[in-house]
């Protein structure tokens, strides 16, 4: 870093850092992008997220950086959810098969499952919701929704996650096969973290001069 950090964004995920900064840091043209950085860069614990909503387990994450910290937190969570397996994976998304974080597997095991569903039945929608918490107790979420379709196949090498079999409503691409400015653009993450920039500008004590 070229300068001591300001915000810190709770996550472990160096490719999530990266799409958060990117998100962020042009709609905050005051903001150093290496003062926004992600909790392994200030060895910070990742807390028990045992919260029932996206945005219970944002917030879950987001409270304990700041208390870790000292500084204003940024936290998300966010997952697939399909309408045909009643919303699941959900909040379960990142642990789907079993393994924390294994994308491979999480998207092995979803796609066996809808195997035998046809297109039209294979609705689902990227959720994320985006929370700030101050040290001071500000508390602040919005939410982003990415409806879409189901690929039966993976596809695309861009971004993480659902990202190779979620087709965006009105597309024919999957997200992975989006360039990541063009998925920023409309994805539920970027919704949500661009809706929550009125309140980081305050927590950072608004926009300043030069």
């Amino acid at each position: 870093m070229t300068g001591p950090a300001r915000l810190v964004l709770a996550t472990h995920n160096a490719h999530k850092v990266g799409e958060l900064r990117a998100i962020l840091v042009p709609a905050l043209p005051d903001l150093d992008p290496d003062s926004v950085v992600g909790a392994r860069d200030v060895g910070a614990p990742e807390p028990v997220e045992d919260g029932v909503t996206f945005a219970e387990n944002a917030l879950i994450k987001a409270r304990a950086l700041a208390r870790h910290t000292g500084l204003p937190a940024v936290a998300d969570d966010s997952g697939l959810s399909v309408d045909v397996l009643g919303g699941a994976p959900g909040i379960f998304s990142a642990r789907w098969s079993g393994r924390h974080g294994d994308d491979r597997a999480n998207l092995d095991l979803l796609l066996a499952q809808l195997s035998d569903i046809s297109p039209e039945h294979r609705a689902a929608r990227f959720t994320c919701a985006a929370a700030l918490v101050t040290p001071d107790g500000v508390e602040h979420v919005e939410l982003g929704h990415l409806p879409g379709t189901l690929a039966t196949a993976p596809r695309g090498s861009h971004g993480f996650g659902y990202d190779p079999v979620l087709v965006p409503e009105g597309d024919t691409r999957t997200c992975a096969e989006l360039e990541p400015a063009e998925k920023n653009r409309i994805s539920h993450r970027g919704q949500a973290f661009r809706a929550l920039v009125p309140a980081i500008v305050a927590a950072l004590g608004g926009p300043r001069d030069g």
